[in-house]
């Protein structure tokens, strides 16, 4: 038995309107399939492409190691030359991902590309971030700290999005003063007798191929999946629930300086007391 996940809604294409009605407004996630087909990038962006106008430039790396107190928020673990990278991933399946790659910054060329589709938010201008991963590798369960909405562009292979709303948080493992869960948690194959409180949490699944959108509604927990090399892009729009835009400002301005703060002070001690808080704190729902 796997986890109890339903099929993610899907468009061919879709007006403000029934964007807004349909899915902002209940914060339901949504596929739409034909979203930027206008987009030059529909036809350009893939790995050859990205080699050819950033392959000079030096990318942070992640890999899938689990977050210790060696390492702070978002800190990467590696780098290398973008031509190198996209080379590595042609050749084998790695773990080595780019996470929140800032184009706008790096590669200014790269916003001829696309466009901010006009669906009813006000999107961050200066925030389009790009993902890359290997076949085979992985972004563990977590939910972004600005709790955002989320349009997710994906290029190039297929990925897997797993999505979990807010309401299911409580049965997630979450680890306190972080925005994960305990990433011991397989998600592709759930341990239910070492799990036992993600039989009870309701979520969503969707594959995603190239040219297709993905919407993440506020807060939403999301892991990614890549069944093939590829790249994706996010923009995003601030929270208009006030108790979201409250934890969001929270989070940023507090909660991870207070975590890294921790980090340097117990070290491991303080990363183990969270992983082992987060389940004794979950597995008491179920008593």
């Amino acid at each position: 038995m796997g986890l109890n996940l339903e099929e993610i809604s899907r468009v061919k294409t879709i007006t403000k309107e029934e964007f807004l009605r349909d899915y902002f407004i209940p914060q339901k996630p949504v596929v739409i399939e034909r979203l930027i087909e206008d987009w030059p990038a529909f036809q350009k962006w893939n790995l050859d492409y990205i080699n050819e106008v950033a392959g000079d430039k030096e990318v942070p790396l992640f890999d899938d190691r689990p977050i210790n107190s060696e390492f702070k928020f978002n800190e990467p673990h590696a780098s290398m030359k973008m031509n190198a990278y996209v080379d590595l991933l042609k050749q084998k399946p790695t773990n080595y991902r780019i996470f929140l790659y800032n184009l706008l910054k790096e590669v200014p060329a790269l916003q001829k590309d696309f466009k901010y589709p006009k669906i009813g938010l006000k999107f961050l201008k200066k925030m389009p971030f790009l993902f890359f991963g290997g076949g085979g590798s992985k972004v563990f369960m977590h939910y972004d700290i600005d709790l955002a909405n989320i349009f997710h562009f994906h290029f190039h292979g297929e990925k897997q999005c797993i999505l979990f709303p807010p309401s299911e948080t409580k049965f997630l493992y979450k680890v306190p003063h972080a925005l994960i869960s305990h990433q011991q948690i397989d998600f592709s194959n759930p341990d239910f007798e070492k799990w036992p409180a993600l039989k009870k949490a309701k979520g969503y699944v969707t594959h995603l191929t190239h040219g297709e959108t993905l919407y993440m509604p506020e807060g939403y927990w999301h892991h990614m999946t890549y069944l093939t090399p590829g790249f994706s892009m996010s923009i995003r729009s601030v929270p208009k629930k006030l108790s979201n835009f409250m934890q969001a400002t929270y989070n940023v301005f507090f909660m991870r300086h207070f975590d890294n703060f921790m980090r340097s002070r117990r070290g491991q001690k303080w990363m183990d007391y969270k992983n082992n808080k987060a389940i004794s704190r979950t597995n008491s729902l179920l008593k």
